[in-house]
């Protein structure tokens, strides 16, 4: 996989195709000047929009970091790098995806019953250079989100036609390679948009990750960004080794390395296809858009948490392989109206479909070999949602979004092992209600309540556990830009969920949890004093706890507590303002990692950085450094019991996942 990357690279770089840079059909615009306002178009303090520009000026070690730009998200890993992040927002150990609705190009990419969790959103076919912008936000107050859009959603768009042509070449540290090449032509009256990545890490581990990826994009678009459409195909290949999560005491007794494993057989291997279309058309007085997808996900994943613990003779590593193919429709329409001078409205309807056929199961394993069988499922989940929204604006200092959305699922599992079947149906009403005073002053203040939900595993609903669970949220928030300059954000909310039920992929079973509540506080401020300096800065606190549980075991295990990031970030500076450069510094807080709290994961703060040099109008060149400060912290910590080979019983103990030391990737981007 090296030895090719660098061939291709060099021709990608100097390799010029036919593509215009300037054209009005775009549907990215580079912002250089300060962050777009919100005021008079969020319907809430916490929802937001990154543009291509401010994604571009962000150091990202892996795709799924990019949505760390919604503030208050962390996007971590315990694994090898091909394997699905986990995400933490709100109070919420999101595990893969869970409560975060994923979307890359109105594409799902929570991934529902899969083998490993549920909700899995595997963002690693994800290509930078076409991100257009990110949207986001959180709570259950938009009638148009549904499953998994509690604690926040986010969607990642990518651009018809690229401003410019770009080509870059990247070398690092830990075996890192990646070239990737992402351009636009003019073909039969519309735009060919295409992106080619390839990609090599092996990290700092003992045991390499060698991870090899190739992803690639290909879009035919006519049309403009509302009055037009487009059709995409995406595909991507990865394959890697995994270090898990490693005992401490292991570590702390010198029989393994700190960047050591214990199974050196884990690793997985992830293939995605899909082919989507949107249409798009829109008038003075209605909007209207469609849009369609088929994806096929296929995941093989190795893993061996507890070592020893059930198997003293063969280990106790498990295959969770999934095979699915995913379809599904969207349409929407909107009418505007006028009432008076004063008044206007819009009334939006719509549809959604989905439908999941997926083969997937457990098995014992050793060294990828078969043992026996835990389990395999032929799963069908089918979905159908129907809901409207009014956004009426009353006034010049009022308007309001009022929503209902219904929701119907039908769950169908059949065991491959036995033959047997089973079924369920559930139905959900989620009203929400979004108040928003002002602007006064450049400030606006909003009253938020929505009802949502999150499905859970099929291989649950048809037995033991309510297939769709009810989550309920209140939220008050401000948002100001009375400062010049200066934009901030500032709500407290509350977060309810009947049960905290999920389906566990490693164990094969459905653990049962109490309601719970979270109330948490989120500021964020955005500071641009000069044209070529902007402050991002975001801090949030969460309070989760279980309900109706005994006295002393009410935390919930993982929910993140405190996180805040600050960024700095300059451009144009020096002789014709050639360099750039950006810091972030990332707090990710401590966490309870049992009921009763006597176990606590150790917060950390971690230091990355780039920097950019214009060689010449079309060239760039930036060095990106992770970890600057080589802090010796961890990714992830979890606490369980395990049984290393030689220990002649479990023992409960602390494991982590450590966060990678300090590296340095330089970057080659030329643009035509």
């Amino acid at each position: 996989m090296r030895l090719r990357v660098l061939p291709c690279a060099l021709a990608a770089l100097f390799a010029h195709t036919l593509a215009h840079a300037d054209d009005p059909v775009i549907q990215r615009v580079l912002v250089e000047g300060a962050r777009a306002s919100q005021l008079g178009i969020a319907d809430s303090a916490n929802a937001g929009s990154v543009s291509q520009k401010e994604l571009e000026m962000r150091t990202i070690y892996r795709p799924g970091e990019l949505l760390e730009a919604a503030p208050g998200l962390i996007a971590s890993q315990h694994s090898g790098e091909g394997k699905a992040n986990q995400f933490y927002l709100r109070g919420f150990n999101l595990d893969h995806g869970t409560d975060l609705a994923t979307y890359v190009d109105d594409m799902p990419v929570n991934q529902r019953s899969h083998a490993h969790g549920q909700g899995w959103t595997d963002l690693n076919f994800l290509i930078p250079e076409l991100t257009a912008r990110l949207d986001y936000r959180k709570g259950p107050y938009s009638a148009r989100e549904g499953d998994f859009a509690s604690a926040g959603s986010a969607s990642i768009t990518y651009a018809n036609r690229l401003v410019r042509d770009v080509a870059t070449l990247s070398v690092g540290q830990n075996g890192y390679a990646r070239t990737a090449l992402a351009a636009s032509k003019d073909a039969l009256g519309g735009a060919l948009t295409y992106a080619l990545e390839l990609l090599h890490n092996d990290g700092p581990f003992t045991r390499p990750d060698d991870y090899q990826k190739v992803n690639g994009v290909l879009r035919y678009s006519r049309g403009y960004a509302n009055n037009g459409w487009s059709v995409t195909a995406m595909a991507y290949h990865g394959r890697w080794n995994s270090t898990d999560q490693i005992p401490e005491r292991a570590v702390d007794d010198g029989r393994i390395g700190r960047f050591g494993l214990v199974d050196d057989t884990d690793g997985g291997e992830a293939r995605r296809y899909s082919l989507s279309g949107v249409w798009r058309q829109t008038t003075a007085d209605s909007a209207t858009k469609l849009n369609a997808y088929i994806i096929r996900n296929q995941l093989d994943l190795w893993s061996n948490f507890t070592y020893f613990m059930d198997d003293p003779v063969h280990g106790d590593q498990f295959a969770q392989p999934d095979r699915r193919v995913t379809g599904g429709v969207n349409a929407q329409h909107t009418w505007h109206a006028h009432r008076g001078d004063t008044v206007t409205s819009d009334l939006s309807v719509g549809l959604q479909a989905q439908n999941d056929n997926i083969f997937n199961g457990l098995l014992h394993t050793q060294a990828r070999q078969l043992l026996s069988i835990t389990r395999q499922d032929h799963v069908v989940e089918t979905s159908r949602a129907a809901w409207i929204e009014s956004a009426t604006r009353w006034g010049d200092s009022f308007r309001s979004i009022v929503g209902l959305r219904a929701d119907g699922y039908r769950f169908r599992v059949q065991n491959s092992l036995t033959s047997a079947s089973a079924s369920a149906i559930d139905t959900l009403l989620s009203p929400s209600l979004n108040l928003v005073f002002g602007p006064w002053k450049s400030s606006e203040l909003y009253l938020n309540y929505g009802q949502g939900f999150h499905s859970n595993d099929a291989r649950g609903a048809v037995t033991s556990v309510e297939p769709l669970v009810r989550s309920r949220g209140m939220e008050i928030g401000l948002r100001t830009e009375a400062i010049p300059r200066n934009q901030t954000a500032l709500s407290l909310y509350r977060l309810d969920f009947d049960s905290e039920l999920t389906y566990v992929g490693d164990a094969g079973n459905t653990e049962a949890g109490s309601p719970s509540r979270r109330i948490g506080i989120e500021f964020s401020n955005y500071y641009k004093p000069v044209k070529w300096l902007s402050i991002d800065f975001d801090a949030a606190f969460a309070h989760a706890r279980s309900r109706e549980v005994e006295a002393g075991q009410a935390h919930i295990p993982g929910a993140v507590e405190g996180v805040g990031q600050l960024a700095i970030t300059a451009s144009q500076l020096g002789k014709n303002g050639a360099w750039e450069g950006a810091l972030r510094l990332r707090y990710f807080g401590p966490r309870p990692l049992v009921e009763d709290n006597s176990v606590r994961s150790h917060a950390s703060t971690t230091l990355n950085g780039r920097i950019g040099y214009r060689i010449a109008k079309d060239l760039r060149l930036e060095l990106e450094g992770f970890n600057l400060a080589n802090k010796r912290v961890s990714s992830i910590d979890y606490y369980y019991a395990s049984q290393l080979k030689g220990e002649l019983e479990p023992h409960e103990d602390v494991h982590f996942h450590p966060l990678e030391s300090r590296s340095f990737r330089l970057t080659l981007i030329k643009n035509w």
